[in-house]
């Protein structure tokens, strides 16, 4: 990566003059410190190298995770800056958006090379889930429960994760089967099997498979199978922050799987991260860092995505709730955890790099909750004609 010259800095400087949400403290490579904005919440920003300023043209917001990566800038507190962000990205001149080659190029990387078929979609799941249970375990609660808690005034962590799990749970039909696709590490499935539930939970991850057949010992089933494959019906399905995964394209497969795969009289229920309406089509039509860096072939739905595809395939929305503050604690909580142990994860081969990557998505995704930028819904769906 070059060099930064004067006239870039001059321009970056410049754009950052256009804070009006919050007050910055930028400090560059030299020790010279700037202020921007006049109020709100503070943050600081560190530029220890000016490379980092040829990577924003370029790369936009990905160069910003990129650079954090890298180590060309620093913050005390990461998710305050990137919270100021993206409260003032209307107001920084371009800075947040790549240039038009790098954007289709992660464009064409995410929608043809990370594409969800069968064989896609194992790949890409194996590449965010297969990274190793240890590192997990060192920072979910002790029920290794990979998604939003919801939380009640005095909660911990796990109290939380039980308490989403049970809102979950008591949105179900009496029936005793129950289908969950993406089953993580069993966390969900072992408190279904505990209320009764005879449990079939799909993953495309080896490792969760191993660990969830281990914890759950015969009290569930447990498959290393794609949810397009699953045959039979069932009288509840539960899909925890897997539509993520799915891609757009697929997104009619996954509703029809839903549809096919529900008991009448049945009810399903799906967490999922959600973009606002009014911001899916700018967001479908660029990437992020998530989708270049962590989550390879996602895309985040909208509540008249889920609301639309489900309609489509025969589906009707019976209920919807949304706790997206609650995923922004839950972010910050997992990034506090997970950087608490960090020399137990060096210890088990993790670099600098690798850590900082996981920091920076944590962090970010804690921002973007946060402030708005996504939010967290459970759907229950029925049958159309049983929605009356």
């Amino acid at each position: 990566m070059p060099l930064a010259p004067r006239s870039l800095k001059t321009r970056f400087l410049a754009a950052l003059e256009g804070i009006d949400h919050g007050r910055l403290t930028l400090i560059t490579p030299e020790g010279t410190r700037h202020r921007f904005g006049s109020s709100g919440p503070e943050a600081d920003l560190h530029i220890r190298d000016w490379r980092l300023l040829p990577r924003l043209a370029l790369r936009g917001d990905v160069g910003l995770g990129e650079g954090w990566i890298a180590q060309e800038w620093q913050s005390s507190r990461l998710e305050d800056v990137l919270k100021l962000a993206l409260r003032n990205l209307g107001n920084l001149s371009g800075w947040g958006e790549p240039g038009k080659l790098q954007a289709m190029g992660m464009r064409l990387v995410d929608r043809v090379v990370r594409l969800n078929s069968r064989r896609g979609a194992a790949r890409n799941i194996r590449a965010h889930y297969d990274v190793g249970n240890e590192f997990y375990q060192l920072w979910l609660d002790p029920g290794m429960t990979y998604s939003s808690a919801l939380f009640a005034p005095g909660d911990d962590l796990e109290q939380a994760q039980a308490r989403k799990n049970a809102r979950i749970l008591s949105r179900l039909s009496q029936g005793e089967s129950l289908l969950e696709i993406g089953c993580g590490w069993g966390g969900f499935a072992e408190a279904a099997a505990e209320r009764g539930h005879r449990v079939t939970g799909i993953t495309l991850s080896p490792s969760q498979k191993g660990y969830a057949d281990a914890r759950l010992d015969g009290r569930a089933e447990v498959r290393l199978q794609d949810y397009r494959a699953v045959t039979g019906r069932f009288d509840n399905i539960v899909s925890i922050e897997m539509i993520e995964a799915v891609g757009e394209r697929y997104w009619p497969a996954y509703f029809a799987t839903l549809k096919a795969r529900l008991a009448p009289g049945g009810r399903a229920m799906v967490q999922a991260i959600t973009v606002p309406d009014a911001e899916f089509s700018i967001y479908r039509n660029r990437s992020d860092f998530i989708r270049q860096h962590v989550f390879p072939g996602g895309m985040l739905p909208c509540d008249a995505i889920l609301g639309s595809s489900a309609g489509q395939a025969g589906l009707a929305i019976r209920n919807s709730f949304a706790f997206g503050p609650d995923y922004a604690r839950t972010c910050r909580l997992w990034s506090e955890r997970m950087m608490a142990e960090q020399a137990r994860i060096r210890r088990l081969g993790y670099d600098e790099r690798f850590l900082r990557s996981w920091q920076f998505y944590l962090d970010g995704c804690a921002a973007a909750f946060d402030t708005g930028r996504c939010d967290v819904v459970q759907i229950e769906l029925c049958h159309m004609d049983e929605a009356a």
